[in-house]
């Protein structure tokens, strides 16, 4: 069952394995909508290609990330792939002061301690269409050798098995497509219509799809 937003704007929370799109369509968002604004990560990994400091992710040392944990400054973090990775508090607190919905691209374990924490929150899990397009994208950063590749296939698999906890699962498949229906979904009134779409046959054919990947890699 789906949680009534009428009366406050909702955090939304995009989450899902790595390579499914989920900070390509965050920015798509905030870009085409004004409701909406981003919410930036601090983490501990190194930028890549021209990523910059305070526009794609707050980027500290692990000993400031470790500070801000201890001081209680971040509303979820969690270690993705041996780096840490944050939402600061104050971002939220300011979000919900004003008339604009944040939207979190954030890993699956942030999320879980997001919908925990935070009473009107919109989850959505998004999956990339096939684990062949999964694998493509995760090659094609040029940065994943195999070890860290398995490493990457192996948290899509625990993530896709926390899927159920979400209120809403989309196939990121076509650009245009998969943001329509997220603005469709944020819209009070059309939740009723999209109410209990089932994809837990794509869950299944995507879980045993990275078995098998897995399978050929680690043999």
């Amino acid at each position: 069952m789906i949680a009534d937003f009428s009366d406050v704007k909702p955090l939304i929370v995009l989450a899902g394995p790595s390579g499914a799109g989920k900070t390509t369509i965050a920015r798509r968002l905030v870009a085409e909508d004004d409701r909406f604004t981003f919410a930036i990560s601090a983490t501990t990994r190194s930028p890549r290609g021209n990523e910059k400091h305070g526009v794609d992710y707050l980027f500290m040392s692990k000993v400031e990330f470790e500070t801000m944990v201890n001081d209680g400054e971040f509303v979820e973090w969690a270690e993705v792939h041996g780096q840490s990775y944050g939402t600061p508090r104050k971002q939220l607190d300011s979000a919900f002061r004003s008339d604009i919905s944040l939207i979190l691209d954030i890993d699956v374990q942030g999320a879980v301690q997001i919908k925990n924490e935070v009473a009107h929150v919109l989850m959505i899990f998004l999956l990339p269409p096939s684990v062949k397009v999964l694998v493509e994208r995760l090659r094609g950063r040029g940065t994943e050798k195999k070890e860290k590749l398995i490493e990457r296939l192996q948290n899509a698999q625990e993530e896709v098995a926390q899927a159920n906890v979400f209120h809403y699962m989309l196939v990121n498949e076509d650009l245009d497509h998969v943001v329509a229906q997220i603005k469709e979904i944020i819209n009070v009134e059309s939740q009723i219509s999209l109410e209990g779409i089932d994809l837990s046959s794509k869950i299944r054919e995507f879980q045993t799809g990275i078995d098998l990947v897995l399978k050929g890699l680690l043999d």
